[in-house]
């Protein structure tokens, strides 16, 4: 018997040191995929991610490559996070205030630009906040101690800001580059040279806007130029680098004195009133009368309270979580939505932020509630199975269109072309409003999938206008075109993009920030600014434009927060692998990275 026993104890405590040895994660080689888009939907983008790739695979990392399609790409990273790393851009990002939604612990299971990098961090998420309530002064240091805590952590890697070039005919309208072209102030006011030139013909690389004008689907917006267009705002915001001087400068100032960054749109007026505690305040916001929307039903204040009710939750509280707009998300964040205040052409809108952030709420598209309201509800598709919390809003293709904006849709062909109208009644074109109006009966987009064949549109006089920015690998040529021929010009503009590497903090390694730094420290930036941009653009250490950069984060010939491992591009393999090492990773014998999954 006592044999027996020590027989089966003997042999339980094989069992648990089995299952002990068992039960361990292993250490192994990492492999990661770097998700991006194809040579014909972003060139840039597939040229970095090369370069990415080349460099991890240099310190012993085997990553492979994903191409998508844009919508693909956009759905893949925004809306199901299923990735290890991606690049790409980021666009409409020169203010500080997107960095809350962009990082914010509080958005990282949310679907859409907010938090797509599933970053949890409480002391960064103080730092947000602390940004989002300050004013003058006190709003520029908490700035600067926020992009301090990102550059230490690098929750991604801003890589470069693109120049963008397009290319105008001037024999057929002036005014171009008044505002900034990437805006629907671009197209506003342009200056026709004959009675007989009423249409501008743009050609425009990418095919979504012919397939869909929601301006809340994420994975067919860019910086939605077309919607707005489509879909007034209260507000328009400047574009910084720009004369954005438009002679409608909201009263308020900011709280160093000077005016506010936002103009007047659908909004007549507004003012800001503080709380004491510094906490927030009330925007009171005027309307303009007698507005309405292109099916002729008016806009009234209440049509802006929902707006504002359903960017926060599409849903509108039916199904009891909460689903947000996956565009515009971060806007509206500050907005107490619930207790708006809204009475014929009057609101009140409580806000939990500064006023100058106050403001950036101002400029989300105005949706008609007669419309939206019955898009709150589950979105049903015949045998799909569709993810908890998606309604009709999020997925509706919404052609046509039906907003209050300068230019209303007309007709489409799907990758051929989409065709707005002017708004007759729209009220930039009222005697008493100084404000860019439509100066055109029409506004056609012509498709086409390369910046080359665009730009021979462009020269042969079948097109006025590149929405979309030229391709850096013929912007050279396109200069010598421009200053060759009679009738055409190239316009430069201040960046509104930035390229990126974005990791997926809910898998590991991405979650380290040691991790992450030494890859940044693997990218030399001014090396692939001249090799992929072909030299049209500038290295950025912070993704907030240069104005809010403190001198010791700013560019300096290298990134000061994390130098680049190497020299001309070439990276010192042997310093990699000791940072590597001294983070606490190790190689195996073959010197492949081994990390813990």
């Amino acid at each position: 018997m006592l044999a027996a026993t020590g027989t089966t104890v003997a042999t339980s405590g094989c069992i648990r040191q089995i299952r002990s040895a068992v039960n361990r994660d292993g250490i192994d080689p990492l492999s990661l995929t770097i998700t991006t888009l194809p040579a014909d939907g972003d060139r840039e983008s597939i040229q970095l991610t090369r370069r990415v790739r080349d460099a991890l695979e240099t310190v012993g990392i085997d990553a492979s490559i994903e191409l998508l399609s844009t919508e693909e790409f956009l759905r893949t990273v925004l809306i199901n996070h299923d990735f290890d790393v991606y690049v790409g851009w980021y666009h409409d990002w020169t203010e500080p205030e997107f960095l809350y939604e962009t990082l914010h612990s509080t958005y990282a299971d949310e679907p859409g630009w907010q938090n797509p990098f599933g970053v949890t961090d409480l002391a960064l998420d103080n730092l947000l906040e602390a940004q989002l309530r300050a004013n003058g002064d006190e709003r520029r240091e908490a700035v600067a101690e926020t992009l301090e805590a990102f550059t230490t952590q690098q929750p991604f890697v801003p890589v470069c800001a693109p120049e963008e070039y397009r290319l105008v005919r001037t024999d057929r309208f002036g005014g171009w580059g008044e505002f900034h072209p990437g805006t629907r102030l671009g197209y506003l006011g342009l200056e026709p040279e004959d009675d007989e030139t009423d249409r501008i013909r743009a050609v425009h690389t990418d095919p979504r806007p012919s397939w869909n004008l929601n301006p809340l689907s994420v994975e067919y917006r860019n910086r939605g130029l077309f919607t707005d267009l489509l879909y007034d705002s209260l507000a328009v915001g400047p574009v910084p680098g720009t004369d954005d001087t438009d002679g409608t400068t909201a009263e308020n100032g900011d709280e160093d004195g000077g005016e506010s960054r936002y103009r007047p749109w659908l909004a007549e007026s507004w003012e800001w009133d503080g709380n004491e505690d510094e906490s927030g305040g009330t925007l009171t916001v005027q309307l303009r009368e007698d507005c309405q929307f292109h099916d002729g039903e008016p806009i009234t204040a209440s049509d802006v309270a929902f707006t504002y009710r359903f960017l926060e939750d599409t849903t509108l509280g039916a199904d009891g979580v909460s689903a947000p707009s996956p565009r515009h998300r971060g806007h509206v964040a500050p907005v107490v939505a619930d207790e708006i205040d809204a009475d014929g052409d009057r609101l009140e809108i409580p806000i939990e932020a500064s006023e100058p952030v106050a403001e950036r709420a101002l400029t989300v598209p105005i949706l008609p509630a007669h419309v939206w309201q019955e898009r709150s509800r589950p979105a049903n598709v015949t045998g799909v199975q569709i993810a908890d919390g998606t309604t009709d809003a999020v997925v509706v293709d919404n052609v046509p269109a039906i907003g209050s904006g300068p230019f209303e849709f007309a007709e489409r062909n799907e990758r051929e072309h989409v065709t707005f109208q002017r708004y007759a009644d729209h009220f930039t074109l009222r005697d008493d409003v100084d404000l860019p109006a439509p100066s055109v009966a029409e506004f056609r987009v012509q498709i086409d999938p390369r910046s080359t064949s665009a730009i021979e549109i462009i020269s042969g006089g079948d097109a006025d206008v590149t929405t979309d920015p030229i391709e850096s690998y013929v912007v050279d040529d396109t200069i010598d075109l421009a200053a060759e021929s009679e009738g055409v010009e190239l316009l430069e503009s201040p960046a509104r993009t930035f390229y990126h590497v974005g990791f997926n903090h809910r898998r590991a390694p991405f979650g380290n920030p040691h991790f992450r730094r030494i890859v940044a420290r693997l990218l030399d930036e001014s090396w692939l600014v001249a090799d992929v941009f072909d030299g049209h653009a500038r290295p950025v250490t912070t993704p907030v434009a240069e104005a809010w950069v403190p001198e010791e984060l700013a560019w300096d010939g290298d990134d000061p927060a994390v130098p680049f491992l190497g020299d001309d591009g070439e990276i010192d393999v042997e310093a990699a692998r000791e940072a590597f090492e001294t983070a606490g990773f190790s190689y195996d014998a073959n010197g492949r990275l081994r990390v813990r999954r």
